[in-house]
């Protein structure tokens, strides 16, 4: 009987010894998942809170995320670099925000032979070979921007109707290569033209969207700087609110508000009963616009979601579930609503 008892304790030592090496072997694995992050940049406060996002997904998964992205959101060599580079390292997923998707079509098409799924986030990643992409974390940023031009409108159209000469709405854009300001851009145009009226608007400056009429009552002026510097943002800025036509202007993403900020610190043109002035994301700089009355509102992403979703379908696609695109939403936020509950924690400093 004792004999028997103890091989009883033997086989139930084993048993426990054996189920602990499984779960231990399960918790390794689980770890050895490994996702690169490949961002736009690190210039603005935005890439910091996706980065939030993405670190607490990887956090509750229990798995290794790398992070990285080009010092500046004109730098498409660098990010290619970082992609190359994580591909080469064979990770088993890649979240993706392409500065330029036809210089990175060769790096996508290479993951997909190499069965890495990819995740686009924040613009994601337009016009990849088929089947790269598995799905998308990002805002609808065409329907951001016409969000942007709803809330701007109800402020200046009592402006328009009232303006005996031709009035001017200023755009101001970080580039034409993003999706996600690409979209902003003509999401806001788009709305604006719908407001007003197709054949009471003229479309100038960019190439890409120049849609000239000499009738037009409102004049939409959009201004991109050469390089994606400050100084040559401001100078964009700083040229449209110096036209005295000029009612309301509009920045499309941190950088392109930020801006406009620089711009009017010499030239005090926007305001409460001046120019109204409107913007996109956050960061201390527009916070702080919003909350003195410069900036009459701004569009918030939700940046700390877009990272955390995004590794998430990482995560699910590297595992070989099935993914959709996710739309993490965007909200118009002003000096009485930036702390209520649902805008608060989507307006990093």
């Amino acid at each position: 009987m004792i004999k028997s008892r103890k091989m009883l304790a033997s086989v139930l030592t084993s048993c426990v010894l054996a189920a602990g090496l499984a779960t231990n072997a399960m918790a390794d694995n689980a770890k050895k998942t490994h996702i690169d992050v490949i961002a736009k940049g690190f210039q603005h406060q935005f890439w910091k809170a996706v980065e939030l996002g993405s670190n607490k997904a990887a956090k509750e998964l229990g798995i290794e995320v790398t992070f990285q992205g080009p010092d500046t959101e004109s730098n498409i060599a660098q990010q290619l670099e970082y992609l190359n580079t994580a591909i080469a390292g064979k990770p088993d997923a890649i979240c993706l925000a392409a500065l330029d998707t036809n210089a990175s079509l060769g790096a996508i098409s290479e993951a997909q032979d190499e069965g890495i799924p990819i995740i686009g986030f924040d613009s994601g990643v337009p016009n990849a070979p088929e089947g790269a992409i598995k799905a998308n974390a990002s805002t609808d940023n065409y329907a951001a921007g016409a969000l942007a031009a709803t809330e701007l409108f109800k402020l200046i159209e009592p402006k328009i109707k009232a303006a005996k000469e031709p009035v001017r709405i200023g755009v101001v854009t970080q580039d034409w290569n993003g999706e996600s300001v690409k979209s902003r851009t003509k999401g806001f145009v788009d709305e604006v033209v719908k407001l007003v009226g197709k054949n009471n608007v003229s479309i100038e400056g960019h190439d890409a969207l120049r849609n000239e009429n000499d009738k037009a009552k409102v004049i939409v002026d959009i201004g991109i700087p050469a390089e994606v510097k400050d100084v040559d943002a401001a100078a964009v800025a700083s040229a449209l609110l110096e036209k005295e036509d000029l009612i309301a202007i509009y920045g499309s993403n941190e950088f392109a508000a930020n801006a406009i900020i620089t711009a009017n610190e010499g030239l005090e043109k926007i305001g409460k009963g001046k120019v109204v002035a409107v913007g996109f994301d956050a960061g201390k700089k527009q916070l702080d616009a919003v909350r003195a009355g410069l900036f009459a509102g701004s569009i918030t992403q939700d940046p700390v979601q877009i990272g955390y979703k995004a590794v998430k379908l990482a995560y699910d696609a590297s595992h070989g579930k099935a993914v959709k695109d996710v739309d993490t939403g965007a909200k118009w936020y002003n000096s009485t609503n930036m702390d209520d509950a649902d805008i608060k924690p989507c307006l990093y400093e």
